[in-house]
């Protein structure tokens, strides 16, 4: 019966460090480039100087001291096209 628990605990662990090392890859990868996630974010920040909180419906953030804070994507989610939710002076 242990050996079953351990078996089954390590076969779960490792499916969990699979899958999660496959999104990790994919988050950083555009077609036919490479750009980090960090790159789209500062060029979406550049391109909207005034744009105080946006979103990829997976990741919400928050400009904050001229640096995005970002939240962890969530579960199941699709990926959207970024947008600004809070605009300065609105």
């Amino acid at each position: 019966m242990r050996h079953a628990v351990r078996k089954f605990a390590l076969s779960f662990a490792f499916a969990v460090a699979s899958a999660a090392a496959a999104l990790s890859a994919e988050i950083g990868t555009t077609t036919g480039t490479t750009q980090t996630q960090d790159d789209s974010l500062k060029d979406f920040m550049a391109a909207n100087p005034d744009c105080l909180e946006f979103n990829d419906q997976c990741s919400f953030c928050a400009v904050v001291n001229g640096a995005a804070e970002c939240s962890t994507p969530q579960i199941a989610c699709v990926k959207q096209k970024v947008q600004c939710s809070k605009r300065a002076g609105k």
